[in-house]
C-alpha cells in the first residue's frame, strides 16, 4: 500500500514538473508553478524558509522521500531503472549491496558548495538535480512534444479543425543542448545499470538529505526473526543500500521507495517508527558526526544563498526576408524582476524554466562561458511585451522576482541605441519610423535628418530616460541583417 501511494504521488509530481517545461500555452504555469518552487535547491536559493523547513521535517520524519517523490530527476531515474529491470528480468541479481562511497559524496558536495560560493553557478548547476532535469526536459523532451503537437495540428487542419495550432521548434542554444544531452546519457546509463548511482554518489541534494535521513523517525526495518536471508530485498534495491546478509540498511542512501516491502514475501521488512539508530545500520560515522555534517552543510549552502541573496525565417510575401543577426552587446540583458545582472547570476540555476515559459521567444540560454546556460534576452524572434510576466511567475529561485504589469512597464532593463549606418532612411532614402510607431513607452521620436529642412527624411532619436529596453524597436526594425537600433543592457535596473 505504501509503495502504491508513493508511486501515485511521484507520478503526479513528475508529470506536473515536466508539463512546466513542455507547455507552451501558459495553462500549466498558472496552476503548477508551485511544483518547481518546492524543489530543495531552488527553495534554498530563494530563501523560501517555509519550503526548506518543510522538506527538512519530512526527511527527518520519513527519510529521503523527497528523492523518490518530489525530485523529477529521481523519478526519471526510477523510470529508466524500471525499464532496465524489464530488460534484465532473466538475471538473478539486477542490483546488489555496495558500500557507501562516503568520500566521493562529501567531496562532490564540497565542490558544489565552493562553486556556488564563488559565483560559478553555471558549472555547479550541471549536477544540481532539478536544474539538470529542467535542461533535459526543455531541450530534449519539449521539442519532441512540440513536433507531436505540430503533427496533430496538421492532421486537424486537414479535417477543418483548429483544436491544435503549430508552434516553432528551434534550437535555442547548442552548448545547452549538448550539455543536456550528455547529462541525460550519463544519468540514463547509470540508472539503467545501477539504479540510484547518481543520487547516492554525486547529487548534492541527496547527500545533504542523506545526513538527516540517517536519523529519521520512520524508516525501513528488517525483522531478523522473520527473515530467511533469501536476499531478494537486496537484489531489488535500486539504491544498493540493503545488506541482506547482515540485515543492515544504509539509511543515508535509502530513498524510501518501499520496493523492498512489496518484494518480501515473509513480512520481514516494514516501514515503522524507530526509537533510535539500530545497531545493524550499514554506513560509516556516528550519529553525532552525521548531525554535525548535516547542520554544517545546510548552513553553508543557506548562507551562500542568503549572502548572494537557429534564427527564424520571416516570409515577406514575395520573398524570404534575411535572418536577423544578434548585435554584440557590451552588457547582456536580464529580465525585469531580476533587479540586476549580479542578482540574477547569483541566484539562477540554469533550469531553463523561464526559457520554456517565455511566449515571445525572447529568453535564450547564454553561450558565454561565465554565464553558460543562464538565460539572457535577445530580440531576433520577438520582444518583451509589457503585459507579460510569465518568467517572473515561474522562476523558483527568485532570480527573477515576482513583478506586476505596472512595475514592469516602468522598469528600465536597458536602453535603445541607434546605429546610423544601418538606418533605412539613410541607406535607402525612404521613410520608415517603424521603431517609433511600435515603442510602447514613447521613448523614440522621429526628427528631420536636416534640422533646417522640415521636409527632409526623418531619423529616430531615443530618450534613454523613457526607454525600458523591451526590444520592440530592435525586433521590428526592417534593416537586415543588423537592426538599425538595438538594446544595450543595464547592469542594474531602475524605475522612472
Amino acid at each position: 500500500m505504501l509503495r502504491k501511494i508513493r508511486l501515485l504521488t511521484a507520478t503526479v509530481m513528475f508529470t506536473a514538473v515536466t508539463l512546466l517545461f513542455l507547455d507552451f500555452t501558459g495553462i500549466a504555469h498558472k496552476w503548477l508553478a508551485w511544483t518547481a518552487q518546492v524543489q530543495f535547491l531552488p527553495a534554498l536559493l530563494a530563501v523560501n524558509v517555509a519550503v526548506v523547513i518543510g522538506l527538512i521535517v519530512i526527511t527527518w520524519l520519513l527519510g529521503r522521500v523527497y528523492c523518490s517523490v518530489i525530485c523529477p530527476m529521481g523519478v526519471m531515474q526510477d523510470i529508466i531503472a524500471w525499464l532496465g529491470r524489464r530488460r534484465k528480468k532473466k538475471r538473478k541479481k539486477p542490483y546488489g549491496f555496495s558500500q557507501e562511497k562516503r568520500k566521493l559524496r562529501l567531496w562532490s558536495l564540497a565542490a558544489f558548495v565552493v562553486l556556488y560560493a564563488c559565483g560559478l553557478n553555471a558549472i555547479a548547476s550541471i549536477v544540481a538535480p532539478y536544474s539538470a532535469y529542467g535542461r533535459i526536459a526543455a531541450n530534449l523532451f519539449a521539442p519532441l512534444y512540440r513536433w507531436m503537437n505540430n503533427g496533430l495540428a496538421a492532421l486537424a487542419e486537414r479535417m477543418d479543425s483548429y483544436a491544435f495550432y503549430e508552434t516553432d521548434v528551434w534550437i535555442k542554444s547548442l552548448p545547452t543542448l549538448f550539455i543536456a544531452a550528455l547529462t541525460f546519457i550519463v544519468i540514463a546509463v547509470l540508472a539503467w545499470r545501477g539504479g540510484r548511482t547518481y543520487c547516492n554518489t554525486i547529487c548534492p541534494v541527496g547527500t545533504i538529505l542523506g545526513f538527516l535521513s540517517r536519523h529519521s523517525l520512520f524508516r525501513i526495518s528488517i525483522d531478523e526473526s522473520k527473515c530467511n536471508s533469501c536476499g531478494k530485498c537486496g537484489r531489488k534495491c535500486k539504491a544498493s543500500c540493503i545488506d541482506s546478509k547482515n540485515h543492515a540498511i544504509d539509511y543515508s542512501r535509502c530513498v524510501a521507495c518501499m520496493d523492498c516491502i512489496d518484494n518480501c514475501k515473509h513480512g520481514a521488512i516494514r516501514f515503522k517508527y524507530a526509537k533510535s539508530t539500530p545497531k545493524n545500520e550499514s554506513g560509516n560515522g556516528s550519529d553525532g558526526n552525521g548531525r554535525r555534517a548535516f547542520i554544517t552543510t545546510t548552513a553553508t549552502v543557506a548562507a551562500t544563498a542568503a549572502i548572494r541573496a537557429e534564427s527564424k525565417k520571416v516570409d515577406g510575401g514575395l520573398a524570404v526576408v534575411e535572418d536577423k543577426v544578434a548585435p554584440k552587446r557590451a552588457t547582456h540583458i536580464v529580465p525585469p524582476g531580476a533587479f540586476s545582472a549580479h542578482h540574477f547570476a547569483r541566484h539562477c540555476t540554469s533550469c531553463q524554466l523561464c526559457v520554456s515559459a517565455c511566449p515571445n521567444g525572447v529568453l535564450m540560454p547564454s553561450g558565454d562561458l561565465e554565464r553558460l546556460m543562464q538565460p539572457e534576452m535577445s530580440y531576433e524572434r520577438g520582444y518583451c511585451r509589457t503585459e507579460c510576466t510569465r518568467c517572473a511567475d515561474v522562476c523558483p529561485t527568485d532570480a527573477i522576482r515576482p513583478i506586476t504589469v505596472e512595475e514592469k512597464s516602468s522598469t528600465r532593463i536597458g536602453h535603445a541605441v541607434w546605429v546610423k549606418k544601418n538606418c533605412i532612411p539613410l541607406t535607402d532614402g525612404v521613410e520608415c519610423g517603424n521603431c517609433a510607431r511600435h515603442c510602447p513607452s514613447g521613448a523614440i521620436q522621429m526628427v528631420p535628418m536636416d534640422a533646417n529642412d522640415e521636409e527632409s527624411l526623418k531619423i529616430p532619436v531615443v530618450n534613454t530616460e523613457r526607454c525600458i529596453g523591451c526590444g520592440a524597436c530592435e525586433h521590428l526594425c526592417p534593416a537586415r541583417p543588423f537592426s538599425a537600433i538595438y538594446v544595450e543592457g543595464h547592469e542594474r535596473h531602475s524605475n522612472y
